[in-house]
């Protein structure tokens, strides 16, 4: 015990915490400032009457004050045989005994939510010893966790188990840290390491997370897939979404989408379009969707005439329309005309290289002027249509042999589109098929299916009369075969293939290819114009097909 305690145990009265000396009858002689409301001088024989419970030999004892309990450890004996006791409230303890039962209970609740992380979670102190591990790292290294424990990382990497130490890169630069390496079990791993500071600002602890990304490579190679797959299915919605409400059209291919933007940008801008294409290639569905993807749909009609299918001596009076009584036999109201019946919306001039060269000119005043003038009517009447004309002949050459008025060919020709013809946009015609069989089947009830090399012949014939000869067979081809399944035996007699190998007895397997390879060239060289299309339509090389036609001799006229 200390001097001064033992000169003059008085002191403690100055301590303000739980302490008495006792003599060796349990009295109490002194108290600490803690006692100094409770004690007086006058209760020393009440208090010696106080039952003690002593435990340990004596070093630990329990008392109550004022229905207080105390807990007292025996701190000292002085040289006149008094003890010092020095204690605490037991609801002190109570109090310290729930906070660490609250504390265990968070440990556990930390202990287990670590062990069950799917990743490994590793931590060191700030000189790498390994203070803790979880059982994940067994999974991604290999190594039972109780071997990393008290050993530091520099000992792991010197054993060949880490390449390099995150914990030494988060101590020195003081941050989180991420490096990938490929571990001792030879997985990729991910490795983030997180600085943990005490209350002077230091790197106390480095808490690191180790992920294996072998499953997250192999996760991501499954959604690549997944997203292939996806992207697949996106581009067949987005070839249904390009069917028309009018006619039906499908423009899977590069060129028919070009066409479709421009007729979308031009819409709403009222500028006349001449449409250019082959007999049957879709002019009129593309003036169509124009018209019903325009403004002008909501206002007007879509008002079509074929220049070349009425008489001309009617023709006038179709376009302009006539008074009452402008000629024998005419109607006595007078009668509208197509420029009339379109006013506010669209009026589609197909044929236009049929018009007369008199109506040429009549017909340029209307465009030009935007006014029109019945036969036998004495006042022009103001219109508001839009035209859009369209033809399958070259009005160019027309204009150099002085049958079509040149000034009307640059009125009509504006916003020139030129739509080509089926065998030069071949990525249309299984999407036109689909359509045009499912049609057919919904139309005459029939549920018929085509064969694989029927479609092929279908991809492959040259369709002069492109998408209506294409809507023509498939129609004939459901409504006349009795099969349910379509195939090329089922073509009518001028669509059955020609070609017929002869393979002889002594004909070698070499000899049959080049025999075949031969007659695919011929018709290849008829059908396209440049060694460079041919290449694209077969899928092969410009290279390839210029030494196959110099093997077979074979050029173009």
């Amino acid at each position: 015990m200390s001097k001064a305690i033992q000169d003059s145990p008085f002191i403690i009265k100055d301590w303000y915490i739980p302490a008495i000396v006792i003599n060796s009858t349990y009295e109490i002689c002194y108290w600490s400032g803690y006692f100094k409301e409770y004690f007086e001088q006058g209760k020393k024989k009440a208090l010696s009457n106080y039952e003690w419970l002593f435990l340990d030999d004596n070093r630990l004892a329990t008392a109550s004050f004022n229905d207080q309990s105390y807990l007292f450890l025996t701190a000292a004996t002085m040289d006149n045989g008094d003890t010092l006791m020095i204690g605490c409230a037991t609801s002190f303890l109570i109090q310290q005994q729930v906070r660490v039962t609250e504390l265990e209970k968070i440990n556990r609740s930390l202990d287990a939510t670590i062990e069950n992380s799917y990743d490994g979670i590793y931590i060191t102190d700030q000189k790498g010893i390994t203070l803790y591990t979880n059982s994940a790292i067994e999974r991604i290294t290999g190594i039972p966790k109780e071997y990393y424990l008290g050993k530091s990382v520099d000992q792991l990497i010197k054993r060949g188990i880490l390449n390099s130490s995150v914990t030494h890169k988060v101590v020195k630069q003081r941050r989180t840290v991420s490096v990938v390496q490929e571990n001792y079990a030879g997985k990729e791993t991910l490795i983030t390491g997180s600085p943990v500071f005490n209350n002077e600002g230091d790197v106390e602890q480095v808490v690191t997370n180790i992920r294996d990304l072998s499953d997250l490579n192999e996760l991501m190679r499954e959604l690549m897939k997944v997203n292939e797959l996806n992207h697949h299915y996106k581009q067949e919605i987005e070839k249904l979404r390009k069917i028309t409400s009018h006619d039906g059209v499908v423009f899977v291919s590069e060129k028919m989408k070009m066409i479709y933007e421009v007729a979308d940008r031009i819409s709403d801008i009222d500028v006349t379009v001449l449409i250019l294409g082959e007999t049957g290639v879709g002019k009129d569905v593309l003036a169509r969707h124009i018209f019903s993807t325009s403004v002008r749909s909501k206002k007007g009609e879509f008002i079509k005439i074929n220049c070349g299918a009425i008489p001309e001596d009617l023709l006038e009076s179709e376009l302009f329309g006539y008074e009452g009584g402008a000629f024998t036999g005419a109607n006595q109201k007078g009668k509208q005309g197509m420029f009339e019946l379109a006013e506010g919306g669209v009026l589609f001039l197909d044929e236009i290289g049929e018009l007369p060269l008199q109506l040429q000119v009549k017909l340029l005043r209307a465009i030009q002027d935007r006014e029109i003038q019945r036969i036998g009517g004495t006042k022009p009447k103001k219109i508001d249509v839009r035209i859009i004309a369209a033809t399958n002949r070259n009005l160019v050459e027309m204009v150099k042999t002085g049958d079509f008025r040149e000034d009307l060919y640059y009125r009509l020709n504006v916003i020139p589109i030129t739509i080509p013809p089926l065998r030069e946009r071949r990525d249309d015609i299984l999407a036109l098929l689909d359509l045009f069989l499912a049609k057919a089947n919904e139309q005459y009830h029939f549920n018929k299916t085509l064969e694989l090399s029927l479609k092929e012949y279908f991809y492959q014939h040259n369709w002069p009369g492109n998408v209506r000869e294409l809507i023509n067979i498939v129609e004939r081809l459901v409504v006349l075969t009795d099969k349910s399944l379509l195939s090329i035996s089922d073509l009518p007699v001028e669509y059955k293939p020609t070609h017929q190998y002869q393979i002889s007895k002594t004909m070698t397997l070499k000899e049959c290819v080049e025999k075949a390879e031969r007659e695919v060239l011929e018709r290849a060289v008829k059908t396209y114009q440049t060694t460079y299309e041919m290449a694209e339509a077969l899928d092969s090389s410009q290279a390839t097909i210029v030494r196959k036609l110099k093997k077979y001799k074979l050029k173009k006229e």
